[in-house]
């Protein structure tokens, strides 16, 4: 158990990778894991488009951060901030060896009639989306692989889904950088477990401690 609490605890946000490629072998069984996340109804809402070849990136990118640029202008930001932040994002798409971006689709989710049911249904598909990609990140570290969770694409949704020639019934929600670290961050320090937890226990319980990695 120790063994998995360090392994949870160690994942690490990595936005540095080596060239190095990841094989497909190992590309493909980190989304095989990512799979294995619980969802609605188990309707498997997530779907994951895959880009490793570097023009394909390019042009995502490319599309990507002609919309950051226009939101930043809008900002009311400096035009040498908004070339610095659209240049990194630009570098950070084309630098990871492995891009994916993960989306969901509704189309097998439950249809309600009225508005309150319709709502919940569409967050609790986002939620089954967001385990897998919690899921894949996890998967990516078990394979000594780093990867960091990018949410751009739900600021660009329709622009991702033509730069990819995608259905709009994949809805983009997040994209993944993932490659080999060419570091590994310290660790960041959490909150403690008093701020963010309540416990409904008797008084004479025990309040939870916990130990920092």
């Amino acid at each position: 158990m120790e063994n998995i609490r360090t392994f949870l605890r160690t994942r690490r946000s990595i936005r540095r990778f080596k060239p190095d490629p990841v094989p497909d072998t190992v590309l493909k069984d980190i989304l095989y894991t990512a799979t294995y996340a619980p969802s609605a109804h188990n309707r498997q809402p997530w779907r994951f488009i895959v880009l490793t070849d570097p023009s394909a990136k390019k042009h995502l990118s490319d599309a990507m951060t002609e919309e950051f640029q226009r939101d930043l202008e809008q900002d009311n930001l400096t035009p040498d901030e908004v070339t610095k932040r659209v240049n990194k994002s630009r570098e950070r798409i084309n630098g990871a060896p492995v891009v994916i971006i993960l989306c969901v689709d509704m189309s097998e989710m439950d249809n309600y009639p009225d508005e309150r049911r319709r709502k919940a249904e569409y967050i609790i598909g986002i939620q089954s989306a967001a385990n897998a990609g919690m899921q894949l990140l996890l998967a990516a570290h078990a394979e000594g692989l780093g990867g960091v969770w990018v949410c751009s694409p739900m600021f660009a949704q329709e622009i991702v889904q033509e730069a990819l020639n995608i259905s709009n019934m994949w809805e983009p929600q997040a994209m993944f950088l993932l490659g080999y670290p060419v570091e590994i961050p310290a660790f960041r320090g959490r909150k403690p477990i008093e701020e963010v937890v309540e416990f409904s226990i008797s008084e004479e319980q025990a309040p939870y401690e916990t130990d920092e990695l």
